[in-house]
C-alpha cells in the first residue's frame, strides 16, 4: 500500500468580518437606530394594541431605577393569548433592529417578561396580573428627601 503525505495549511485562520450598518444599529454599546431614540415604548405600545393585549400600562422609570427607562406591563386573555402577544412583540422586535431581546416564562405562559434593553415588558394572564401587583410596586411616589428630615 502507498502511503500519503498531507501537509499542514500553515495560514492563518481567517479574521472576523467588520460589523456592517445593521451590526451596529442593534448594538448596545453604540445606542444608534430604532432602539435607542425613543420610539421603542411607542412600537411595543402599538403592537400590544394591535394584538387586543389588555389592560396595558405604561410606566415611567427614568427617575425610580436605572434597570430600564419605561416598563410595560399587559394582559392576555389565556395563556395562548399572552404567548401570541409574546411571539409577536418578539417578531416585531426584530423587525426594528432590537431582535437580541430577552425572553423569561414562554413556555408556560403565565408571566412573560421581555427585556428590550431601556423598555422592559411584563405580559400576564390576569390571575397572575393580580396576584404580582407590578402596578403598585412602580406606581408609588418615592419620598422626597425634605420629607424624610
Amino acid at each position: 500500500m502507498r502511503q500519503r503525505s498531507t501537509t499542514l495549511n500553515r495560514e492563518p485562520a481567517p479574521m472576523a468580518p467588520e460589523p456592517s450598518a445593521f451590526d451596529a444599529e442593534a448594538s448596545p454599546s453604540d445606542p444608534v437606530g430604532p432602539i435607542y431614540d425613543g420610539r421603542l415604548p411607542d412600537l411595543i405600545m402599538a403592537r400590544l394594541d394591535d394584538d387586543k393585549a389588555e389592560d396595558v400600562v405604561r410606566i415611567d422609570l427614568k427617575n425610580k431605577s436605572s434597570v430600564a427607562d419605561v416598563l410595560i406591563v399587559a394582559s392576555g386573555r389565556s395563556q395562548r393569548h399572552v404567548g401570541a402577544l409574546a411571539d409577536h412583540l418578539l417578531r416585531a422586535l426584530k423587525e426594528a433592529g432590537a431582535g437580541k431581546a430577552r425572553v423569561e416564562g414562554l413556555p408556560h405562559c403565565d408571566w412573560v417578561l421581555i427585556d428590550a434593553g431601556d423598555v422592559i415588558v411584563h405580559l400576564f394572564r390576569p390571575e397572575v396580573r393580580a396576584f404580582y401587583n407590578l402596578e403598585k410596586i412602580w406606581s408609588v411616589e418615592l419620598p422626597s428627601r425634605a420629607a424624610a428630615n
